[in-house]
């Protein structure tokens, strides 16, 4: 198949396309940089000529409220006119566990809200992939909290997934038929926000302490126990919190 990946240069964006390509698709990686711009309409449509399936893990380049809601209003409705005129068959996006959860406190998730409301509206036939947040956005997290000597976090549970685990997950997906639904992905561990955080920062060395403090903001949200973490029936990766930081130390820099 002529599958066109848009964000395709991205973390996840860029795994998805080995993947494909490895099983003998036509992967299109498509991105602003490649001359294809969802928020402009630019290069779509001749992007999609001939393609099957879109799969989509583009994300807003901005995390302020406004410009986060605009990104993904805008290129939703960009890209999907351009689906219906190309004969789309399968649309697969990559979303956030807990999205309705956090909508209501955070401007970013009222963003991805608006952009599962568009693939739900659109009539194209479609795979919402909800994820877990990746092990490689601990270090940002980590930031967010810290204070001089200690980095304030939820004590709320997480289950973190490695970005190579997310993007065999949405390959598979996106070679399957449409569910017209979302499934949900995480990694194999559950645990603390500050525990995930404190294991990151005991690992590289960091001398900071992650303490637990209910009320601290995630993403502008503040956590309950279950906001993060998924459902009963959540497909579970196989990279562990170690296994992913050797892979890490690993990777030539």
């Amino acid at each position: 198949m002529k599958i066109v990946v848009i964000g395709g240069s991205g973390l996840i964006g860029g795994k998805v396309v080995n993947h494909l390509r490895a099983r003998g698709h036509e992967a299109i990686a498509a991105s602003p940089s490649s001359g294809v711009n969802t928020l402009t309409g630019e290069g779509l449509a001749e992007a999609l000529k001939g393609a099957q399936v879109v799969v989509d893990v583009a994300n807003s380049p901005s995390f302020e409220d406004k410009a986060v809601l605009e990104f993904f209003e805008t290129s939703g409705r960009n890209l999907f006119a351009a689906e219906v005129q190309a004969g789309i068959a399968h649309h697969v996006a990559l979303s956030v566990v807990g999205t309705d959860r956090l909508a209501q406190q955070s401007g970013y998730f009222r963003g991805k809200v608006a952009q599962e409301k568009l693939i739900r509206e659109s009539g194209v036939p479609y795979t919402i992939v909800q994820s877990t947040q990746f092990f490689e956005f601990v270090s940002a997290i980590a930031h967010s909290g810290a204070e001089g000597d200690t980095v304030r976090l939820s004590p709320a549970y997480i289950q973190p997934i490695a970005s190579d685990d997310v993007a065999l997950a949405v390959t598979d997906y996106a070679l399957g038929a449409p569910l017209n639904g979302v499934v949900e992905i995480a990694g194999p561990q559950r645990m603390r926000l500050a525990e995930l955080v404190q294991r990151y920062l005991a690992s590289t060395g960091d001398p900071r302490k992650a303490v637990e403090d209910a009320h601290a903001r995630y993403f502008g949200a503040e956590l309950h126990d279950d906001t993060l973490v998924p459902g009963a029936n959540a497909r579970v990766g196989v990279v562990d919190f170690d296994a992913w930081f050797s892979q890490q130390r690993a990777v030539p820099r």
